[in-house]
């Protein structure tokens, strides 16, 4: 593909991307009336984090599906499949997976900005911030793609995440699809944000002789924000585990 129709490519993905969120987003709050009864009485600030949430989970399903594919189902990083080496590695459809995740963030911190602090505070936009620079890089060179993709499977903790934000508005934090939810993301985080981390740094390490080739931008990049990030999954790791304990505590008190 020339350069041309590759950057055709990526605006056109991209622009998806941003028209999917606010596809979303108008579908959540035409569906959601029906779903729960009491959506008409939430406040406007509360219906706005409601269905920004709503396209936040769609993105969250499409990229970890995506994501899982490309690392596991196909043949992009098997040793021995291409010519390039493995952080040289990309495809069509990487790339417009890489563009479709560009204008959800894209779409998604013009909102937390807009309606600043109600969406997130100033770690929204730090994470945010740091998932447009890598992946516009990686986009943009061709390079480092399976650590992009390790990071975008990541996502797959955020339906859990909102999931658990619906229950507490929609005054269930007592029911046992909140217990469960909340079992569910603990363990789902271990894996997605903590265990795949430490292998995603394992993995760099074991092939650092093909990292260090990356441009020196990008290498830059490789060396900092994936620590920022565990850093910050660490941390919000440890707020989910005291949740987890406090409502599982609750849960056997009202047995």
């Amino acid at each position: 593909m020339s350069l041309v129709g590759k950057e055709f490519h990526w605006l056109l993905s991209v622009s998806a991307g941003f028209i999917m969120c606010k596809i979303v987003y108008d579908l959540t709050g035409a569906i959601s009336p029906f779903l729960f009864k009491g959506y008409t009485r939430l406040d406007d600030k509360t219906r706005v984090e409601w269905k920004n949430r709503g396209f936040s989970t769609f993105h969250a399903v499409v990229v970890a599906d995506a994501s899982l594919y490309l690392l596991v189902g196909s043949d992009l990083f098997c040793d021995g499949s291409r010519a390039e080496s493995v952080i040289n590695r990309t495809s069509p459809f990487s790339d417009t997976i890489l563009g479709v995740s560009t204008g959800y963030f894209l779409a998604d911190l013009a909102m937390i900005c807009y309606y600043f602090p109600a969406l997130g505070g100033f770690e929204y936009i730090l994470h945010h911030g740091l998932s447009l620079l890598s992946i516009v890089q990686s986009l943009v060179s061709g390079q480092g793609l399976i650590y992009i993709l390790m990071v975008l499977f990541s996502e797959i903790t955020t339906p859990f995440v909102n999931l658990r934000w619906y229950l507490e508005n929609a005054s269930l934090k007592n029911s046992k699809l909140y217990l469960f939810n909340g079992v569910a993301l603990f363990f789902g985080w271990l894996v997605a944000r903590i265990l795949l981390f430490i292998y995603f740094f394992y993995h760099m390490f074991i092939h650092f002789d093909q990292v260090k080739k990356v441009f020196p931008m990008g290498f830059c990049t490789l060396l900092t924000v994936p620590p920022v990030l565990s850093m910050m999954n660490l941390f919000w790791f440890t707020k989910i585990a005291k949740g987890m304990v406090k409502t599982l505590a609750k849960s056997r008190h009202n047995r």
